[in-house]
């Protein structure tokens, strides 16, 4: 019995004339991810790709594994290869075996099941209701304590006619979206929180390339809330590809708006500081636009107006995907990608340092501009904070 596994996707079969494209940055990706897995062929057919072991030593469970966490995929399955032969019920047979093996690992939580085939050789002599109706009575017969469920089964055995035929009982939903590469790229504005590396990852799921920055006030950060940052850098490049993580030293600057600026300004006038920063960066790696995790009324400085006016002190476009989202619908998707155990750990990040007691929520953009004049060598600080940036490559 030969294990292979089917990679499925979806929207890329809807791209027309350019869907070969994107199918070709789809398996480099998935040959990125399996690359110290051991031997495979890589192959594609009817919007499936095959990763077919050619060793051993190949661990088809973590390769599955990892390609459910490649964007474009939306369905992977380990199944057991029959080679069709010239008589249609040595065919069935050898599926009917391998369908019994299947249903037998699951008897000892389920007890009904259903077969569904899928006849993509049309070839083939029987349809699809006749093949299923072959391997249920199959599965009956060597296995009788089973009863069929066509509505509610514990079990669901998949049969798919193909160029050859594919059994499997298992089927894991993939990341979705579109292959990495395929859409551009764009830069991160990353903290140590909960909100930014769900922003990433939707967008990065689009296709998108993403780098990211952070901002890091050493001493009043501790190395350990760096350290936070570049784990969650790095559970997001299990989805998004290699990171390079911008390490941006702010406490200059930071003392520099606290001794000069008005208190309820503070954070505003950080955060538009911090994006400007986060710009360069973004031209000088041929990002396209900027990505924040902030959501609308979450807190002050991201009240309608404090957003109009971070975005006017830069050019580039500000992307923020959970902008309509409430706290607990961006937790659950922190939780679904693995960053929520991380972002809660209790290491400060810079924008917990000299937090106003009564900032402003409906700032005026002249009063900012104001407030900014009185940062004389600014231009100069944020030129030094960009070539002193540290960076960090993460991930594959």
């Amino acid at each position: 019995m030969n294990k292979i596994i089917l990679a499925k996707y979806g929207e890329l079969a809807l791209k027309g004339n350019n869907k070969r494209q994107f199918e070709d940055k789809l398996m480099s990706n998935i040959r990125g991810k399996l690359k110290d897995l051991g031997e495979y062929s890589l192959s594609r057919a009817q919007s499936t790709i095959y990763v077919e072991p050619k060793s051993d030593t190949f661990d088809i469970d973590e390769a599955s594994e990892r390609i459910r966490k490649v964007f474009g995929m939306s369905a992977v399955s380990v199944a057991s290869k029959v080679d069709k032969l010239p008589e249609t019920k040595d065919t069935l047979d050898e599926i009917g075996k391998i369908a019994v093996e299947c249903v037998r690992k699951m008897m000892l939580r389920h007890k009904t099941f259903k077969v569904e085939t899928r006849r993509e050789d049309k070839h083939f002599p029987l349809k699809s209701p006749q093949i299923s109706a072959e391997i249920g009575g199959y599965i009956l017969e060597n296995i009788p304590e089973l009863t069929v469920d066509v509505h509610n089964p514990d079990i669901t055995v998949n049969v798919e006619i193909r160029g050859s035929a594919y059994v499997y009982t298992e089927r894991f939903a993939g990341a979705g979206g579109m292959p990495t590469g395929t859409n551009g790229k764009a830069t991160l504005l990353l903290s140590g929180g909960i909100d930014s590396p769900v922003a990433g990852y939707m967008i990065a799921k689009r296709g998108v390339v993403v780098n990211a920055v952070h901002f890091y006030s050493y001493p009043y950060t501790s190395e350990r809330a760096k350290d936070k940052v570049i784990a969650l850098a790095k559970i997001m490049s299990e989805y998004c590809g290699r990171i390079n993580l911008y390490v941006v030293p702010f406490t200059d600057i930071q003392l520099a708006i606290n001794k000069h600026c008005p208190q309820e300004l503070l954070t505003l006038i950080m955060r538009r500081i911090m994006m400007r920063i986060a710009e360069q960066i973004a031209r000088n790696t041929y990002s396209h636009a900027l990505i924040t995790g902030e959501s609308i009324g979450q807190v002050a400085s991201q009240t309608m107006e404090s957003l109009v006016v971070t975005d006017n002190a830069v050019s580039l476009p500000v992307f923020r995907p959970v902008i309509g989202m409430d706290k607990e619908e961006i937790v659950q998707v922190a939780k679904k990608i693995g960053t929520f155990e991380t972002s809660i750990l209790p290491y400060e990040d810079c924008c917990t340092v000299f937090v106003p007691k009564h900032p402003k929520t409906k700032p005026q953009l002249e009063s900012l501009h104001k407030a900014e004049a009185n940062l004389t060598d600014i231009e100069e600080m944020i030129a030094k904070a960009v070539e002193d940036a540290e960076i960090i490559k993460v991930g594959e």
